[in-house]
């Protein structure tokens, strides 16, 4: 599997009802991305459960979940990488798994763990994967290998791990593709390495309207760069919206069930969370209208949060 250009094999044995290339999931049309129902599993182990997700053209989505969600295996999904065992996942209105290589060709792919060829430099690979796009950005790769301090006549074994990380990075902008999929990108960067990727992310965006999916565990790169956020909770998303209205609408509710219906009274709010505290009050995480969220009251405690919080009480 090459970290851009994205095979449709498959890691599974699993068989799931796919697509043809050809068909189209109705309602899908215009959708970069459609996921409708997917489950997927490994032996007893469910780690995708009837998840459904859509991206629109140009839109930067923040993937967030804590170890072991199956945030990876989400993205694999995505890609067609990984067959699931239920539900069907459709890219560029073609299914995943049998994707044609001009849709292929509008993918790029920064997996967690690169696979980089090690026995290439970084001139040759780049050469090599030239070889597969119609539409390649050569004076955006020279920059970037520039910019990045990449040698580009040595050996790949021979680079640091920020190097081939940022080599990486750099094979996956290539090719200017309309769906940019980053697992864990930065891990391997410093913060001087990371703000660099990020303002290079901003500027596809921005110039192209690139459609990107960012999976991160460091909430403040999120914040820089991801308009939207989605939340990954027992297999599902249990939550997807811009960061700003999160921050803004969702508020901790604490209190006994009485006082948290009287602040709800006459008001409508999203239930997103709610647990029975020892005490016996309950608390919840509650998405309001906008200017509609309550303040502190008789027996009653309202907290706003900051994406930190939001990940702990989601994930």
């Amino acid at each position: 599997m090459s970290a851009v250009l994205v095979s449709t094999s498959s890691s599974s044995s699993a068989s799931a009802p796919v697509l043809a290339a050809t068909d189209s999931l109705d309602g899908s049309a215009g959708l970069t991305a459609d996921v409708r129902d997917i489950s997927l599993s490994y032996g007893s182990k469910a780690v995708l459960q009837q998840l459904s997700w859509q991206l629109q053209p140009g839109q930067v989505v923040g993937l967030l979940g804590r170890n072991g969600a199956g945030k990876t295996s989400l993205l694999e999904a995505l890609l067609g990488l990984r067959e699931t065992q239920a539900g069907q996942v459709q890219l560029f209105g073609q299914a995943a798994t049998a994707l044609d290589d001009a849709a292929r060709a509008r993918i790029g792919y920064v997996p967690q763990h690169s696979d980089l060829f090690e026995g290439f430099t970084a001139r040759q690979l780049l050469a090599y994967f030239k070889s597969f796009y119609p539409r390649w950005n050569e004076a955006k790769v020279e920059g970037l290998l520039s910019r990045w301090d990449i040698p580009r006549d040595q050996m790949i074994a021979r680079l640091s791990g920020g190097q081939q990380q940022r080599l990486s990075i750099i094979r996956a902008l290539a090719h200017e593709p309309d769906l940019l999929v980053l697992d864990e990108p930065v891990a391997s960067l410093d913060p001087v390495g990371r703000r660099d990727f990020l303002r290079e992310l901003v500027d596809q965006v921005l110039d192209r309207g690139t459609t990107v999916v960012f999976s991160t565990h460091i909430l403040s790169d999120l914040e820089r760069v991801a308009f939207n956020l989605a939340f990954l909770q027992q297999g599902r998303i249990a939550v997807q919206a811009p960061l700003d209205s999160l921050l803004e609408e969702v508020r901790l509710v604490v209190g006994s069930s009485t006082a948290i219906q009287a602040a709800l009274a006459g008001g409508s709010a999203e239930l997103l969370r709610r647990h029975i505290q020892a005490d016996g009050r309950e608390r919840c995480l509650l998405r309001f209208a906008p200017g509609q969220a309550p303040h502190d009251g008789p027996g009653l405690s309202v907290q706003a949060l900051n994406l930190e919080d939001l990940f702990v009480e989601l994930t």
